[in-house]
């Protein structure tokens, strides 16, 4: 981070002020900030992940997320075609190693997304580094709004893996922005919205560009999966997560999950992605096919 042009102050309270705002309207507010202290944009555009949107890629028809990663001036890199929106002639890509090992990538995460999220969109961006290489996991999930419900999922994992060797060492900075929202006669309004943000370091074996691809595949999976249950346990855990009834004295409190609020707001974000590992879930259903192959004998 660069304060040469400001005081440090006023970037670390700009990132105190984010934090406590609904982020929800993150955009918005960051873009008021920046409005009002120019000089910090640059640094809080690069430093804060807001919520994904979404663009056709011309060329190949499938759709991708838009990030700070593959933006160049106005325009957006597909992952698919690896071409500019709008068009430009000067655009930074990556060079033909790591593009091959970005399409690997997109193709794994589709698949993953699928897997996982049952829906939605993800697009993986990579760039080269003097040792090594970094990129960017993105994944972004929707429930379809209705007039009674809705919800978003939007997560950003940032990794650089650096090469040492028979070895290589990853850090991964993972966020995730969720918004649920619910209408009933009973709860009222319901608009839960929550910013989370971890990171991890490992150094695992990586023989060649197939293996890189593997270890940031599980170091995602299983952050991903940590910052999942742990949203779950901060909005729905048992007791925790309790709400005031609008006709209730000051004080009085109702536990959240014996009420209709947690079970709207638990379906929503079941919606939204799996709890469960993919490979529990696999040996559940081995186990059940076991059984049901053992009735038939």
């Amino acid at each position: 981070m660069s304060t040469g042009d400001y005081d440090g102050a006023q970037y670390d309270a700009a990132h105190d002020l984010l934090r406590r705002l609904n982020p929800k309207h993150i955009s918005q507010h960051l873009n008021g900030i920046c409005t009002l202290v120019p000089e910090l944009t640059e640094d809080l555009l690069a430093s804060i992940d807001q919520p994904l949107e979404t663009r056709r890629c011309k060329k190949s028809g499938r759709d991708y997320l838009l990030c700070d990663y593959n933006r160049d001036g106005d325009s957006y890199r597909s992952p698919w075609s690896n071409d500019f929106d709008p068009p430009i002639s000067d655009g930074t890509v990556p060079s033909d190693r790591v593009r091959k090992m970005e399409e690997r990538a997109n193709e794994a995460f589709d698949v993953y997304r699928e897997l996982y999220y049952e829906g939605g969109v993800s697009s993986v961006y990579l760039w080269d580094l003097d040792v090594g290489f970094a990129g960017v996991v993105l994944l972004r999930k929707a429930v379809s709004p209705n007039s009674k419900t809705e919800g978003t999922w939007n997560s950003v994992h940032v990794f650089e893996a650096q090469d040492r060797g028979a070895v290589t060492y990853y850090k991964l900075t993972s966020t995730v922005i969720l918004h649920l929202g619910a209408k009933s006669e009973t709860i009222g309004g319901l608009d839960l919205s929550g910013y989370l943000n971890r990171q991890t370091e490992q150094t695992l074996p990586a023989h060649d560009d197939a293996g890189q691809i593997v270890n940031v595949g599980k170091l995602v999976e299983d952050l991903e999966l940590k910052m999942r249950s742990l949203l779950q346990e901060v909005y729905f855990g048992k007791g925790k997560a309790r709400y005031l009834e609008p006709d209730e004295k000051a004080g009085s409190w109702a536990v959240l999950n014996s009420c209709p609020v947690g079970k709207i707001a638990k379906d929503i974000i079941g919606d939204l992605r799996s709890l469960q590992r993919l490979t529990d879930t696999n040996k559940e259903r081995a186990a059940h096919q076991d059984v049901i192959n053992s009735m038939r004998a």
